[in-house]
């Protein structure tokens, strides 16, 4: 169900403060340590620096709604909390994952009853807006445009595949980056030591920070719960050790969706960086996603592809190689067969590169639909019966091993085409 919790704006600013308050004192760390204005908000400068985007909006009345994009822990919650704290809104907030359209409907209905009976516009927060179809979406679209809510959405999935079009384009999309290491161990160091965390329990000096900071993939919420992990195996008063820190690292976990936008987006950097023959990054975002668990098959599939598409006739045996591959992986399986598709990887983006029949193909298809398809020229048909050779079938004919000259004087393309190229230099003939 969703959370309607308010009836007014000084009752709905009341109940999110008890809220907050409660969550300071018995909360986990990440929770007591939200931010509780502007100036405490780690990382966002794009967005929060002065006379930056969200800056000036606190400044204002918040008008248009707006979608929040980003991964989890960069303060897209946090952002949606500190607009209702400061705004005259009613606040309502709304989950994607727990609730159904008969819910937004029944939001909707009371948010345009208010605003009728006080004149007061409702501030709708919606986490994980992307888990609502777009159909369901829809149902926000006839208050959004009567002005009896703002909408702000959060959304960690791209916008442009997952939110209906036109509420995208009655809504600012604002794009959340990964806090930086740096704003992490600046988080870390303030939870350390603020009254609302750990209020100098313990200590850790700034390499440890900045291994937590590094283990949570610019996350803050993951830094803080790893911290309070930590904090939880050090005595008061002690300094945060090399064994302890191993102990609540343990192994890291990569955030991945592998039907997400990030599966894409990696897939897209290993390709890119195989064509760019730069054999480092390639080795990088293949064992980020071998790590992150993507599906090996998919990686032997996007090797072979590349092997044909980037490498071509410029080293023929690539494709061997890739396929060669692609076979030792289903042999071996974990974790032997990883290290083939590896060195797949790596030999690709060392090989020379060619896209000449890619392109070829490419114009060669382009050819084939929009042209007549013209019979195949006589010479160029076999006679397999005598009707079809007395019709011409294979007549004038020239055999290139026998009569080298074939090669140049015999046309092979349609007579339309008889001067279309597709590639610069023609191929060396065959050696006998």
């Amino acid at each position: 169900m969703s959370a309607n919790l308010f009836d007014g704006p000084d009752e709905g600013r009341s109940e999110l403060a008890s809220l907050a308050e409660r969550a300071r004192h018995d909360g986990p760390l990440a929770e007591r340590m939200r931010p509780r204005s502007l100036g405490e908000v780690a990382g966002q400068v794009h967005l929060l620096g002065p006379d930056k985007l969200l800056a000036r909006l606190f400044e204002g009345e918040l008008r248009q709604s707006l979608i929040l994009w980003g991964p989890p822990g960069v303060g897209k919650t946090t952002l949606a909390r500190l607009f209702a704290t400061r705004s005259m809104l009613r606040f309502v907030p709304f989950s994607a994952v727990l609730s159904g359209i008969k819910e937004v409907r029944e939001v909707m209905a009371e948010a345009a009853a208010t605003r009728r009976r006080s004149g007061v516009r409702t501030l709708l927060f919606v986490d994980e807006i992307h888990r609502f179809n777009k159909a369901q979406q829809d149902a926000f679209l006839p208050f959004v445009e009567a002005g009896d809510i703002v909408l702000i959405g959060a959304t960690t999935e791209n916008p442009s595949f997952e939110l209906n079009g036109a509420l995208l384009s009655r809504s600012r999309v604002l794009i959340l980056q990964p806090l930086a290491p740096e704003e992490l161990v600046a988080l870390l160091e303030r939870a350390l030591t603020d009254e609302r965390g750990l209020g100098g329990r313990i200590r850790a000096n700034r390499d440890a920070l900045l291994r937590i900071a590094h283990a949570s993939d610019g996350d803050a919420r993951r830094a803080l719960n790893l911290l309070e992990t930590v904090a939880t195996l050090v005595r008061d008063g002690e300094e945060l050790d090399e064994s302890t820190l191993v102990q609540a690292l343990q192994r890291k976990q990569l955030a991945y969706d592998k039907s997400g936008e990030e599966h894409y987006n990696l897939i897209s950097a290993l390709h890119k960086s195989i064509r760019n023959s730069d054999d480092n990054a390639a080795l990088y975002w293949i064992t980020r996603m071998l790590e992150a668990g993507e599906d090996r098959d998919f990686l032997a599939r996007r090797l072979i592809r590349i092997a044909v598409e980037d490498i071509g006739l410029a080293d023929v045996f690539a494709l061997r190689i890739a396929l060669d591959g692609a076979d030792a992986w289903q042999r071996l399986g974990t974790p032997e067969g990883e290290l083939a598709l590896v060195q797949v990887a790596v030999y690709l983006a060392r090989a020379k590169k060619s896209n000449a029949v890619y392109v070829a193909y490419d114009q060669a298809r382009e050819d084939v639909q929009r042209t007549a398809a013209e019979p195949v020229p006589l010479h160029l048909r076999n006679a397999s019966t005598r009707l079809m050779k007395e019709a011409g079938y294979g007549a004038g004919y020239r055999y290139a091993h026998d009569d080298p000259a074939a090669r140049d004087e015999m046309k092979c393309l349609p007579p339309s085409m008889a001067e279309r190229r597709y590639f610069k230099k023609p191929p060396p003939p065959a050696s006998p």
